[in-house]
């Protein structure tokens, strides 16, 4: 199989399904916001954003440990997945006793605790059955993790349908979170079952030392991402109040989205380049530079639009109660253009055991994130925590591309080459955008679109290869 089969195969496969999977997400995080008012709506996002933080000590680095050593040899799957899976059950009880112990001593409301404890749960599960996740991916069967991210997706939107209905509370919501992820579980439990082979638990403490020393550099770097994407909502919650995290969170979810539709791109491609790494170099560096050019004629249209209609999208989506979040989606959105980047840039390095790199590189990110949080949330809130946000990936991004071109993996091409253009494209739909902004919200949405990408077409900024990956995912989708 080609390269640009290896990539139109992987890409293809997670794109109806994961679609309707984020879009159910986006939909009845939506619902909740609008039911349980800005402060109830903070609890959540804070519970979620607490128990995120701790989710990586259930982990530490297992699941990306297993799509890479798995997609190199398909052998050692059942090893992996027995053994990785005894150790993450005994990390998820650890991990549960440590987040009761800090929520306690911080000294929420009762109503908050009992949030976190769902929420936690629901996380901890999520996290237990990421490792099946983990096999789907290396042997490159992303239909199975698509089949059960859209029953969990499915579940919890029928579930906050009925809580509304009902009237639920805040509780009541994360009780969801906590159902959904249980069923979930069983069912992808039985997935693995009846496609690959009976899950058994394994002690083998040599091969278990190997497991930790290997995913150690993943497990430091998850938590260093995991405080750098959650703490500035934990931080809010402290200093400012839930009300403040539901505002910064309305905003945050929408670029949420965005971000999905990244991490399943990034999920699909990283066993290719694992493989390419042993076999093909060459490969490898197309892959990359490839999904670097595609990313960045993504996220810039959607950071413009989004910046000049965030005060249409706001109300529309959440109504006038969360009108503070206007501003901070103008400033946050930015950082899309800079997280696609450094997302892909960063899982080439840990594809080819470069981890140590990226472990260096998130965790100054994480540091420099909460420096810069405990400097601007005290005196500008939630918006200082969106600057925050922006200026670290902004500040990260020359330093992942410095470490790319040193390890031989140029971004230069694309950004040399095909950036004017896409400036150029952009700028043409800015001037549709602004013209047209009276008329309804989709429409303008529309025109933009099609401005963007018949300017790229007509600047040929997608080149004859493209063309044909285009068209390779497209015979996929239909087939």
């Amino acid at each position: 199989m080609s390269t640009i089969q290896r990539i139109a195969k992987n890409t293809s496969i997670l794109s109806i399904s994961q679609i309707i999977s984020i879009i159910l997400i986006f939909f009845y995080t939506i619902y909740i916001a609008r039911f349980l008012s800005a402060e109830g709506f903070g609890i959540l996002s804070f519970a979620l954003a607490f128990s995120g933080i701790f989710s990586i000590l259930a982990d530490l680095g297992i699941n990306t440990l297993i799509v890479r050593e798995v997609a190199r040899d398909k052998s050692l799957a059942k090893k992996y997945l027995e053994n990785g899976l005894t150790i993450k059950i005994i990390l998820s009880f650890f991990t549960l006793l440590f987040i009761a112990i800090f929520i306690n001593l911080l000294g929420y409301p009762q109503e908050t605790i009992n949030v976190v404890y769902f929420i936690s749960i629901s996380t901890i599960i999520t996290s237990v059955f990421g490792i099946f996740y983990s096999i789907f991916q290396a042997n490159e069967k992303m239909e199975y993790q698509s089949l059960n991210q859209i029953l969990n997706s499915i579940l919890m939107f029928l579930g906050v349908i009925i809580a509304i209905k009902l009237g639920f509370g805040v509780v009541g919501f994360s009780f969801l979170y906590f159902i959904s992820s249980l069923i979930t579980l069983f069912s992808i439990f039985f997935i693995y079952i009846w496609k690959f082979s009976i899950v058994k638990i394994d002690i083998d403490l040599n091969f278990w030392k190997l497991i930790m020393k290997e995913a150690l550099p993943y497990g430091l770097s998850g938590i260093f991402v995991m405080i750098y994407y959650w703490i500035d909502s934990v931080m809010l919650s402290i200093i400012a109040g839930n009300e403040v995290v539901g505002w910064y969170n309305a905003a945050y979810k929408i670029i949420y989205i965005f971000l999905s539709f990244n991490t399943l791109f990034i999920i699909s491609i990283f066993p290719v380049m694992s493989n390419f790494y042993k076999t093909s170099h060459r490969s490898l560096k197309f892959t990359f530079e490839r999904s670097f050019k595609y990313l960045l004629i993504i996220s810039i249209p959607i950071t413009i639009v989004t910046t000049l209609l965030a005060n249409r999208i706001i109300l529309m989506l959440y109504g006038p109660d969360y009108i503070p979040s206007i501003i901070a989606l103008q400033i946050l959105i930015w950082t899309l253009i800079f997280m696609f980047l450094n997302g892909i840039a960063g899982n080439l390095l840990g594809s080819v055991n470069k981890q140590p790199i990226v472990t260096k590189i998130t965790g100054f990110g994480a540091i420099l994130n909460i420096l810069l949080n405990i400097l601007l949330i005290p005196k500008f809130s939630y918006i200082g925590a969106s600057f925050a946000t922006v200026l670290t990936e902004f500040i990260l991004m020359p330093i992942i591309i410095y470490v790319m071109w040193k390890n031989g993996y140029t971004t230069l091409n694309p950004l040399i080459k095909d950036l004017p253009k896409i400036i150029f494209s952009s700028l043409v739909m800015t001037f549709f955008v602004i013209y047209l902004n009276s008329l309804n919200l989709f429409l303008v949405c529309l025109v933009a679109s099609i401005t963007y990408f018949g300017t790229i077409f007509l600047t040929k900024t997608l080149d004859d290869t493209d063309m044909q990956i285009l068209k390779s995912i497209l015979r996929k989708d239909r087939s």
